[in-house]
């Protein structure tokens, strides 16, 4: 019952677009005769409607728990509603009372209705996310990222251990069950990537969207897996720093997860006092930063803007999707994990731009193998990007903000940048491009989260736009005024202590000293 009411719901909305379509064709003005004679052509769509819409699946998901797949399954039927919309009136009547250019403006509007009223319900239903409070606990805790191999009793049992007493330290990137019939399917809301014998395989997928598995936790009698599943899994564990685990009771007490990691991050050794300097972050001075009313402008800006890009941008992504699925083939778009806000996890998606990782018999291709001179193009356009606005309309990124990284690029050192929502654009890309150090870029976002400002924003946008079509330059002045104002604040300052350092529960993460850092 609840699919014929998502189908009737969806019907309407293309008859409302439809008829949108028409209204702007004529300037919203009404002319009754030419309504009559547009009255087939609607009929025709709204029939193609509620033939296609259940034929691509669009009436299967529930809306508020919409993806991009579904999104690209609407945009499917809608190209099949309007030209066969198209080809029926020419047939019967040659398209009398159509204007030409009016089912482009169909298609798009059927596009902006149907997936605008699904992302609607999303951000409806979704959990307001509230500023995460970085804290020292947040960044010493480890965080392990776990495959479950075997669908069985214990697979269960472990996941609701998970969900109730990690405490988001374990995340589970997926399962590998016993039948190639399971793959797709989900169990506590965690996806079936494979079969245990086509380990490497999932584990090398994995990695192309950014997800590097920690541990392999085998739910299933390890005696009964097939000769070909064991030897890919000792195979992993000999050949790799994953670690095997048989599934047992001690493991499901999760008392090894919340160990503190060791005191070393990405750049260095926090015990080498001769050239370490400290990002440092407080309550004093992040609780006010998080209050200003800047931030809820702000998201109210990004919203409206990726309404109108939407609309407006919607045959260049149409486009764009043609060529990449005619260049690298389907699916046009992936994405990557990465954490946002609070350091929390989601999915960024992009245009593809490479053909597959590995070749017909998996080995790993280099990169430049894999660019085609159309990827190139989209990347140097940044219309690989384009994808994303569905990322800051769902509330996980914002148009200027730090780039969201991979998991393991976002050191604990560079939590600070975390504290705002990641951006499309960014001061670090603008001032720094891809040529600069990490700790560099580092200093640059930190800056832009302790300065952030409408005027900024529009500063980013503006510089975004030269960088695009000039190309990338590295702006010293810039990153000097970054690391001399940070250390002015007192945000960073030189030393070697990790831990508490203040009453008000504040924390240094100590790093590498840049290269040429401020005098």
């Amino acid at each position: 019952m609840r699919q014929l009411y998502s189908l009737l719901g969806d019907v309407v909305l293309v008859a409302l677009a439809t008829l949108m379509a028409l209204l702007l064709r004529e300037n919203f003005e009404f002319y009754p005769e030419r309504f009559q004679s547009f009255i087939p052509y609607l009929l025709y769509t709204l029939a193609l409607a509620c033939i296609a819409l259940p034929a691509f699946g669009t009436n299967r998901t529930v809306w508020r728990f919409s993806s991009m797949s579904d999104y690209l399954r609407i945009l499917a039927a809608t190209l099949f509603i309007t030209g066969s919309a198209v080809v029926i009136g020419f047939s019967h009547n040659r398209l009398e009372g159509v204007a030409r250019s009016l089912p482009i403006m169909q298609a798009v509007l059927i596009l902006f209705f149907t997936i605008g009223a699904r992302i609607l319900v999303r951000v409806r239903h979704t959990p307001r996310v509230r500023r995460v409070q970085l804290s020292k606990e947040s960044l010493t805790k480890p965080s392990e990222t776990v495959l479950i191999v075997g669908l069985t009793r214990l697979t269960e049992l472990y996941l609701r251990s998970l969900s109730e007493f990690a405490g988001g330290r374990i995340r589970v990137a997926g399962l590998l069950g016993r039948h190639e019939r399971q793959i797709g399917r989900f169990v506590h809301q965690h996806k079936i990537l494979g079969t245990p014998e086509d380990l490497e395989n999932t584990l090398r997928a994995l990695e192309v969207h950014g997800i590097f598995v920690n541990r392999i936790v085998v739910a299933a009698d390890f005696s009964k897996l097939s000769l070909e599943a064991r030897q890919a899994l000792l195979n992993v564990e000999k050949s790799t720093d994953i670690k095997l685990d048989l599934l047992s009771e001690s493991l499901l007490g999760l008392d090894k997860a919340a160990e503190p990691a060791a005191r070393q991050v990405a750049g260095g050794d926090a015990s080498t006092p001769e050239d370490v300097l400290m990002f440092r972050i407080s309550e004093a001075s992040t609780l006010p930063l998080q209050r200003r009313i800047y931030w809820r402008t702000k998201r109210a800006f990004d919203v409206v803007l990726a309404l109108v890009l939407v609309f407006f941008l919607a045959p260049i992504i149409l486009l764009v999707g043609i060529l990449v699925a005619i260049d690298v083939g389907m699916p046009v778009t992936f994405w990557q994990q990465r954490p946002g806000l609070g350091g929390h996890p989601f999915s960024l998606y992009k245009f593809r731009t490479m053909a597959a990782a590995h070749d017909a018999v998996g080995h790993r291709l280099a990169d430049a193998d894999r660019v085609s001179s159309i990827g190139k193009f989209l990347r140097r356009t940044r219309l690989d990007e384009l994808p994303q606005v569905y990322n800051v309309l769902a509330g996980e990124m914002s148009f200027v903000g730090p780039r969201p990284l991979l998991p393991v690029d976002q050191s604990a050192a560079y939590a600070a940048r975390l504290q705002v929502r990641p951006g499309l654009t960014g001061w670090a890309q603008v001032q720094g491009g891809r040529e600069i150090s990490a700790i560099d870029k580092a200093a640059l976002d930190i800056w832009y989260v302790n300065n952030a400002s409408a005027w900024r924003d529009l500063q980013i946008l503006a510089a975004t736009v030269s960088t695009v079509i000039f190309g990338e330059k590295s702006n010293l002045t810039a990153i000097r005024r970054a690391w001399a104002d940070l250390m002015a604040d007192g945000t960073c300052q030189p030393g070697s202590v990790v831990g508490p350092v203040g009453p008000m529960g504040s924390f240094a993460v100590a790093t590498k000293m840049p290269a040429n850092p401020p005098a």
